[in-house]
């Protein structure tokens, strides 16, 4: 963690929450585990939780958005408290992306982040419709295709981008779990989208025909979305955080612990 110091240096930040792999500086094995389980927990909970409104709020929209909103909320600041110091608690590939573009995680960590992410996510979608009785996997038929959906993946994104990267080069890490569920939270009710801002929660979301579920032939739409959201963010990182990049400053990341 990065504590009072401002701003935190580049060797601080590639083992902190959500911009590195983690403060325990595990191997790299035991990291990619905790990106898979943390995004498949917070695919349950987005699936899971879409399912039970749904079920307990048939004919109120707004509460069944209401119960998903809160349950996936939750969900993420738990996670991000759990598995903050094991990886970075990143669950997200657009995270991944934008930390290996400024710098603080290796482009094989990023890889391999990233197909951790999707194949963890796409676990938790299948433990989610078996715990509510419902096919192992479901393609989903709801369309979600419109130029104001893919515009709320931009905002979506960007905001979630400057919300942890605003916090961790700040110097206050520990409000990361906090914020990031809070922005999620809020999102889901002013973006017409409801702020999936995740790749790999995107695919994911694919294959339940549920309250969350996207339709695949809506899905890369909102990824490419949520890549311009990324390059929009990273521009407004290095505009509202500028911070020199010393030489060799990422740590050595394969030390067991």
């Amino acid at each position: 963690m990065t504590g009072d110091h401002l701003p935190p240096t580049d060797a601080e930040l590639s083992v902190d929450v959500e911009t590195g792999t983690g403060a325990l500086r595990l191997d790299l094995t035991r990291r990619l585990a905790a990106e898979a389980l943390g995004t498949a927990f917070l695919i349950i909970a987005v699936v899971g939780s879409g399912i039970m409104a749904s079920r307990l709020s048939p004919s109120d929209v707004g509460i069944q958005l209401l119960e998903n909103a809160a349950a996936t909320a939750g969900a993420l600041v738990g996670l991000i408290l759990m598995f903050g110091a094991v990886s970075g608690a990143h669950f997200n590939p657009i995270v991944t992306l934008t930390d290996r573009l400024l710098g603080t995680i290796t482009n094989r960590d990023t890889a391999l982040y990233v197909a951790a992410q999707v194949v963890g996510g796409c676990a938790g979608t299948v433990v989610a419709n078996l715990m509510f009785e419902l096919p192992a996997v479901e393609w989903s038929t709801k369309d979600r295709s419109s130029a104001a959906l893919w515009l709320s993946e931009v905002v979506a994104t960007v905001g979630l981008l400057l919300v942890i990267q605003g916090c961790v080069r700040t110097g206050r890490s520990a409000a990361v779990p906090f914020a990031v569920g809070a922005w999620i939270g809020g999102a889901y009710w002013f973006t017409s989208s409801t702020s999936f801002a995740n790749p790999a929660v995107t695919i994911a979301r694919t294959l339940s025909d549920t309250f969350a579920g996207i339709a695949p032939s809506s899905a890369p739409m909102y990824i490419v979305m949520q890549l311009i959201g990324a390059g929009i963010a990273f521009g407004l990182i290095r505009l509202f955080y500028p911070h020199p990049h010393p030489h060799s400053l990422l740590p050595d990341q394969e030390t067991p612990r």
